[in-house]
């Protein structure tokens, strides 16, 4: 509801769409000349599929996309995936690295993009808390990932229901971390983020804070950036279609990861839940949630409506040709992403240099902008 909403709703004086939902495949026409397009995602290790249908896909195609005076900045958010702990800092370097590896695998091309790791620029930080300053503790209420990564509970039409004791036990990082998700993006003034559904309500926040920045110090700095929805809907857990798909359910066949090999991609695809209804396959996300998320799984992967999909597997009247024809079709394009993932997770001097070089472009940025910042407030 909240996504409908927002595309509806118009970027006040300028008659710009706040939310744009991106084609199947983007096109020219799709950014403005002088765009600076900003996302990253946090480093869990290897991709699975729901990373890149969801977003990472969508940079791939930017950078073939790009035109000279165009900027793009991917990162991995290093900063966001402690706000759930990590104590194991060997194991969470190596992840860090494994989103690297993922992100030149999925075919973004470190010349027309910079890479970075957003902990190795501190005006990320500096501007977090600028911008706290602006933030009120009821627009950050009203933020839903804080709510759900802290397991509170939902009644049945899906509101939260938060007592003093659950709030008593939300981390400060996790709570404000909408706020250093807006510092991200606009430290670079980025003018468009391509993001999945579940952060268009963090946008909102970030176009509100452009707003009160530029009304309070009374300038035009910051452009109220458009959040570019990916056209695949959310990628749902294999063995739990209620929820999204995550590396960190406790189901290890849940999740299809880009280096998973074809025999495994197959085994997990025939265990993956489904319904008892076996001779017609339709789409129906309430009724039959597990069928509809490989429906759109391959509208995903071949770039077609889920009507279109829905008629090539009309076809099929069992389970067994259908779960084929899925496992099919993602094993081959997860082809090339495994080869090229094993082949960057090897060569880690490759991956730092690409690091290297990405944020030193993008710290001269964020430097002359946070000093621009500075003059603004008064610093």
């Amino acid at each position: 509801m909240l996504i409908r909403q927002a595309v509806l709703r118009l970027a006040s004086k300028r008659c710009i769409t706040t939310v744009q939902r991106a084609d199947y495949k983007l096109n020219s026409v799709a950014l403005p000349s002088h765009a600076t397009v900003f996302s990253m995602i946090q480093p869990t290790g290897c991709f699975h599929l729901g990373n890149y249908l969801g977003a990472t896909r969508v940079w791939t195609d930017l950078c073939e996309l790009k035109q000279p005076h165009q900027e793009l900045i991917f990162g991995v958010a290093d900063l966001h995936a402690i706000t759930v702990p990590k104590p194991d800092g060997q194991m969470f370097r190596k992840f860090r690295h494994e989103a690297v590896a993922s992100i030149l695998a999925v075919g973004v091309d470190p010349e027309k993009a910079s890479i970075i790791y957003q902990s190795a620029i501190p005006q990320h930080s500096e501007l977090h808390w600028l911008l706290s300053t602006l933030a009120s503790m009821g627009f950050l209420n009203r933020m839903t990932q804080w709510k759900s990564k802290s397991n509170i509970k939902q009644s049945g039409n899906g509101e939260y229901q938060v007592n003093d004791s659950d709030v008593g036990k939300v981390r400060l990082g996790l709570f404000s971390y909408p706020v250093l998700q807006a510092a991200d993006i606009l430290l670079y003034k980025s003018t468009h983020v391509p993001v999945g559904d579940d952060q268009s309500q963090h946008l909102e926040l970030t176009r509100h804070l452009a707003d009160k920045f530029n009304k309070t110090y009374k300038t035009n700095f910051f452009p109220k950036p458009i959040t570019m929805l990916a056209q695949t809907k959310k990628v749902l857990s294999l063995g739990s279609p209620e929820k999204k798909m995550s590396k960190s359910d406790p189901n290890h066949d849940s999740a299809i990861f880009l280096n998973d090999e074809p025999k495994t991609i197959q085994k997990k695809i025939k265990k993956a839940l489904t319904d008892s209804i076996s001779d017609r396959f339709y789409y129906d996300p309430v009724q039959r949630p597990g069928v509809s998320n490989l429906i759109n799984i391959v509208s995903g992967i071949q770039r077609k409506s889920i009507e279109d999909v829905v008629k090539d597997v009309s076809q099929f009247d069992n389970y067994k040709d259908f779960k084929d024809f899925v496992s099919e079709v993602i094993i081959e394009e997860l082809r090339g992403p495994r080869t090229e993932f094993e082949k960057y997770i090897n060569e880690p001097s490759y991956l730092h240099s690409v690091v290297e070089s990405g944020m030193r472009k993008a710290k001269e940025k964020a430097a002359k902008n946070l000093d621009d910042i500075h003059k603004i407030m008064g610093f």
